[in-house]
């Protein structure tokens, strides 16, 4: 089967923790994290916490997943019933990227239509994702299908080309994702 990337399910804040125990352990882990500032009644302060809330990447053999289930904080392997589900090389390797480079992301509502497209040049260059309109600006959403969850990176239109070899869904605008879309694009931006 060889190792494969597959999405974890920890208990409730202990992403952090879980990474860091399953790479003590000698597994390959990746916990994308991103900057957020959270207002308390005493003060207000930026804080790194996890863009897939409840969630810890591991690179494994599935068929060795004992050590990784019974590590503290983990729940569960994402799949089908007791059989874990790969998360694609290319959908890591873009959040990766994502990661390394330093640019502003933030969580975003899972999207199923839009353009497939790929990062020409720049920071972000070879990542792949969808592209999406939202007020008058262009953003690659990164989604991890397996979750049905996205994150969203603003991106410049010029540097962006369409993915080909494979169809093209129909593209999607804000106006065509539904108000309710519009609704929460407008509370994050």
């Amino acid at each position: 089967m060889g190792e494969r990337w597959y999405a974890i399910r920890v208990k409730s804040n202990r992403e952090k923790v879980v990474s860091s125990s399953l790479e003590g352990k000698g597994y390959e882990s990746f916990l994308p994290l991103y900057r957020a500032r959270r207002q308390w009644s005493d003060r207000a302060a930026e804080i790194e916490i996890p863009l897939f809330s409840g969630y810890v990447f591991c690179r494994l053999d599935a068929a060795h997943r004992l050590p990784v289930l019974t590590t503290p904080g983990v729940v569960l392997f994402v799949g089908f019933g007791r059989e874990p589900m790969a998360v694609e090389d290319s959908e890591i390797e873009a959040l990766r990227t994502i990661v390394r480079n330093g640019v502003s992301a933030a969580p975003w509502p899972f999207l199923a239509a839009g353009q497939r497209i790929r990062i020409e040049r720049g920071p972000l260059k070879d990542a792949e994702g969808l592209l999406v309109e939202v007020k008058s600006r262009y953003r690659l959403i990164v989604s991890v299908t397996l979750l049905q969850r996205s994150v969203a990176v603003e991106v410049d239109r010029d540097c962006v080309r369409p993915v080909s070899g494979r169809p093209t869904p129909v593209g999607a605008t804000v106006e065509q994702l539904g108000s309710s879309f519009r609704q929460k694009v407008a509370e994050r931006f």
